[in-house]
């Protein structure tokens, strides 16, 4: 069981003083290290993840090879609507595929309400294998798919640009968008729920597409059910501090704020500073190297670093992370390296 007093990442979380400034990485969980492709295997990630050994071990590479403050089960967004049949799948090198894309409401039988206990087994036994493997100062963190996101792979089918079918069914269906979107909250909150309840001590909410919405779009038929996610895990887990994150969401953030989080996440486009300025000072803000400046070598990518520890200027409530996540050509010694820096220059 982790040691909240000795855990950097929960501390920052809360907006304690840590003893450094605490790192994970967004995608850590294998995708670039040598060790994690020696055994993760061919096909779907769905079909790893079911694998409580395996999932196990990787989640666990990377805290050993980086020395990361917190590590990320390893999972994906659409286990909770592939574990109940929905029709979903992973494709290697392409990403959420959906044979029959959800586009009616006899779509939403194919979504029944997720039951963690007989549908994801398997995640919870992983979560209690790593609640028994991890050190005592590296929490685990949960997290699961934002009901919009979820939601863009269903009704789009595959990875989308456009998100042309699900703005289409917004506009001209809003009743049974918000039907669909009131599931997959269900799903958020139980999934979610199901590992802190296994162990997991904090989690993170990826509405990773929220972005291609406008503010008014956002605010009228997302952030309802995202702040439902929120209120819901704050009743049933109310000392397991919650991360919102997004990619393109900088005219977005005080909405997704809005909805409940202990922790605001950043991606490389929007400054801690200008955060903290629009949102108040004490805002507890995750982030946001640009994952390309890993890939530019070593010193670029620690001469980032530094620029976004000074960017938050010393402050407690601040989690490193990169503004979105690990690209998988990225050299892990450099990762490393990135790791160290930051431990070293903010130790109190």
């Amino acid at each position: 069981m982790v040691d909240a007093a000795h855990s950097a990442f929960l501390a920052a979380a809360r907006g304690s003083t840590p003893h450094h400034t605490p790192v994970w990485f967004m995608r850590q969980a294998g995708r670039s290290l040598p060790e994690y492709k020696a055994i993760r295997g061919d096909g779907s990630i769905l079909q790893a993840i079911k694998q409580p050994d395996l999932a196990t071990e990787i989640t666990l590479q990377p805290v050993r090879r980086y020395g990361v403050d917190a590590a990320v089960l390893y999972s994906d967004i659409v286990v909770p609507p592939h574990a109940v049949g929905f029709g979903i799948d992973v494709a290697p090198g392409t990403g959420p595929v959906a044979d029959r894309p959800f586009r009616s409401a006899d779509d939403l039988e194919r979504l029944r309400p997720l039951e963690p206990h007989s549908d994801v087994s398997y995640v919870i036994e992983t979560v209690k294998q790593l609640v028994r493997e991890l050190p005592s100062s590296v929490p685990l963190l949960a997290f699961a798919g934002a009901p919009f996101t979820v939601a863009s792979y269903l009704v789009e089918g595959r990875p989308s640009r456009t998100y042309q079918n699900t703005k289409r069914l917004i506009a001209t269906d809003p009743d049974l968008w918000h039907r669909l979107m009131e599931r997959l909250t269900q799903h958020a909150v139980a999934f979610i729920d199901a590992q802190l309840s296994a162990g997991a001590r904090a989690f993170q909410l990826f509405d990773s597409w929220a972005g291609s919405l406008s503010k008014r779009d956002y605010d009228e038929f997302v952030l309802p059910h995202s702040r439902n996610v929120f209120s819901s895990l704050a009743r049933l887990h109310p000392n397991a501090p919650g991360i919102h994150f997004g990619i393109g969401c900088d005219h977005l953030l005080e909405s997704m704020l809005s909805a409940g989080p202990k922790v605001l996440g950043l991606d490389w486009r929007t400054s801690i500073g200008d955060a903290r300025r629009r949102m108040g000072a004490d805002l507890v803000v995750q982030g946001n190297l640009d994952p390309a400046l890993v890939l530019a070598g070593r010193d670029t990518a620690i001469a980032g670093t530094a620029r976004v520890l000074s960017d938050n200027a010393g402050h407690d409530g601040h989690i490193f992370n990169l503004g979105h996540g690990v690209d998988p050509s990225t050299d892990p010694t450099i990762l490393e390296e990135v790791v160290a820096h930051v431990h070293e220059s903010t130790r109190r």
